[in-house]
């Protein structure tokens, strides 16, 4: 009995495994749900759609997106790290969800780094530091210094706490040894508004997407980019690390997926997404909207992630800063 008990157990093992094998091999035979952590409308989202839009037909699958907003990112990335690990449910990560919150929320649902499966980066996008095109900063050396010798009379605006154009603010004080206001608002929209239209606002660390309109039209001045070399779509904006050394932020865009997806099709999944990514098509619109098209590998996003959210840890524990 006990040998035909162990004989039971092992063909039922391998029958399991078969089973997971050929379950893999028909990856994917339905759906895949693409989970933005944003609301409609926004990079995240539109990337999601434009990436799904590439690699859909070379995998054969049909994605569809489902918006799951609010905490900066975390609940639609809580939704994510339970998820079945069967390469059926995929999201959007970015900066935020992925490597500020964890220091910023005393409590959050998942970890950034175990709870997922680094699939590839879709790009990433510098802050850039504007004024009014009528603001007495005609520089950064400009903003430097009066920050510095006037503390607090500056104020800095901000599309909520946390972000990284809060952050860019808190960084760019710690290196500077300077003092700002911070003045968060609800959205980029609300923020740029304010600023443009000389409402106690002075300057802003704006993504640099929906502040480029505002550039091109005359309306803004750009002082610096926060990424640590230029960026190819305002290649005449000096980037600030040039005058701050080691000073380097840049909003990014990844896709992940919950932790323990076996890794042929974790495999697949990032082939055909980087391959997306670095459509020429698709990397032309990215270009277009001041995005730098990413490409990485799990490892290489693993690694990235990794420094990101060591990086941030510390920029938070320095500043203080905390969310409820």
């Amino acid at each position: 009995m006990h040998r035909r008990h162990v004989v039971a157990v092992v063909a039922a093992a391998l029958a399991t495994s078969l089973a997971s094998a050929q379950a893999q091999d028909k990856w994917p035979s339905r759906p895949i749900t693409y989970v933005v952590p944003f609301g409609a409308g926004g990079t995240t989202d539109v990337l999601a759609r434009l990436v799904t839009q590439k690699a859909g037909p070379a995998l054969g699958a049909t994605f569809v997106i489902e918006n799951k907003p609010g905490a900066g990112g975390s609940l639609g990335s809580d939704f994510t790290a339970k998820a079945a690990p069967d390469g059926y449910t995929i999201q959007g990560g970015t900066i935020s969800s992925h490597a500020i919150n964890v220091s910023l929320y005393a409590k959050l649902g998942y970890d950034p780094i175990r709870s997922f499966q680094p699939i590839t980066l879709i790009g990433s996008m510098p802050n850039i530091l504007v004024v009014r095109a009528d603001s007495p900063y005609q520089t950064l050396q400009d903003v430097i210094a009066a920050a510095k010798a006037k503390p607090g009379v500056i104020n800095y605006a901000s599309s909520g706490n946390g972000t990284s154009q809060h952050l860019s603010g808190v960084f760019f004080e710690q290196l500077t040894g300077g003092k700002m206001v911070h003045v968060p608002f609800k959205s980029s929209a609300e923020s740029l508004t304010s600023l443009m239209s000389g409402q106690g606002v002075d300057i802003i660390f704006e993504n640099l997407a929906p502040a480029l309109p505002h550039i091109q039209a005359g309306k803004l001045r750009a002082l610096g980019v926060t990424s640590e070399q230029r960026s190819s779509t305002v290649p005449q904006v000096p980037a600030i690390a040039e005058t701050l050394p080691g000073f380097g932020i840049v909003s990014w865009q990844a896709i992940f997926a919950p932790a323990g997806v076996p890794k042929p099709i974790v495999d697949r999944l990032s082939a055909e997404m980087i391959k997306a990514v670095q459509d020429p098509e698709l990397r032309a619109k990215l270009v277009a909207q001041g995005i730098e098209p990413g490409g990485m590998s799990p490892a290489e996003l693993a690694a990235f992630q990794k420094a990101e959210v060591e990086k941030w840890g510390r920029v938070i524990k320095a500043g203080n800063i905390k969310v409820e």
